[in-house]
């Protein structure tokens, strides 16, 4: 019988656990965990994603140092703001929503921040971290991703993982953490043939593209735990990269859209910040 990963109550679980967290660093160092959030332009979507993060910071006991800036702004000046907030002591995570403005370089701006601060996940230090299995702050999707993963209680050692979408924010990276939890890796993308004949094979599907509804019931292997990332909104509603009602009646396990993944994407990065601030500051728990 099909089981659905709730995200919400996993977020909410995990978030309890990081309140207590962060009144435990705030006790010992005197102040509260810090995190520099910069917006630029004003983007809907990320506006909208902007609140979230910021209400869930409150949540937790994280205070929040929003910085919206014009769609006008310059590099040069986003980069000033990058550096001070490297420099203050009062902050412990740095966070700037994606996507920037055209004319801002936004592998530049990232990775002008400090890596102990990049509570995203995105610097080049991190991201090789990564890479080489070394204790990081990973990037906050695939984290969130692999938490849901475990949260079925499914023996993952061995098990053939399928990513679809090979991005440097979900697919690349969660790739390496499935590595991680001994996982047989294929990634998938818009060049792979007989892409069905792939997801077939998958014990775990993550499935990131961008696409509604491109993983149909038909190309899913029975049982499977089934991943969605995928947020696309079409005639005001929101739909996922997966059929749902299809790969329900097929999988094991399977994430709704909306309340899957995207509460946990935000866990994620409270659960990076946190632990920005525990590893700076060497608080202990």
């Amino acid at each position: 019988m099909i089981q659905v990963i709730d995200g919400k109550i996993l977020a909410e679980h995990l978030r309890k656990e990081l309140k207590n967290h962060a009144e435990t660093f705030r006790k010992k160092n005197k102040r509260p965990i810090g995190l520099a959030v910069i917006m630029v332009g004003e983007n809907p979507a990320s506006q909208v994603y902007i609140k979230n993060k910021i209400t869930a910071c409150q949540q937790v006991g994280i205070k929040s140092v929003p910085h919206i800036l014009a769609e006008g702004t310059s590099e040069k000046y986003v980069a000033k703001l990058i550096e001070k907030f490297n420099s203050a002591k009062d902050i412990d995570g740095i966070l700037v929503q994606l996507p920037l403005p055209k004319k801002i370089n936004e592998r530049n701006i990232l990775n002008l921040i400090d890596p102990s601060k990049d509570v995203d996940g995105f610097h080049a230090s991190n991201a090789g971290a990564l890479l080489l299995g070394l204790d990081c702050l990973p990037a906050c999707t695939p984290a969130g991703c692999i938490a849901l993963i475990k949260s079925t209680g499914v023996d993952l050692v061995g098990k053939h993982a399928v990513i679809v979408g090979r991005s440097n924010i979900v697919g690349k990276p969660v790739a390496l953490l499935l590595l991680q939890e001994s996982c047989t890796v294929t990634i998938t993308h818009s060049k792979t043939k007989d892409l069905a004949n792939l997801t077939r094979q998958a014990d775990i599907l993550v499935v990131a593209i961008g696409q509604k509804h491109v993983i149909t019931g038909g190309m899913i292997k029975p049982g499977a735990i089934v991943i969605d990332v995928g947020i696309n909104r079409v005639d005001n509603k929101i739909y996922g990269d997966v059929n749902f009602e299809q790969a329900s009646r097929i999988a094991g396990f399977i994430t709704p859209v909306p309340g899957g993944v995207g509460p946990m994407t935000i866990t994620m990065l409270l659960a990076n910040t946190v632990k920005a601030a525990m590893r700076r500051t060497g608080t202990k728990l």
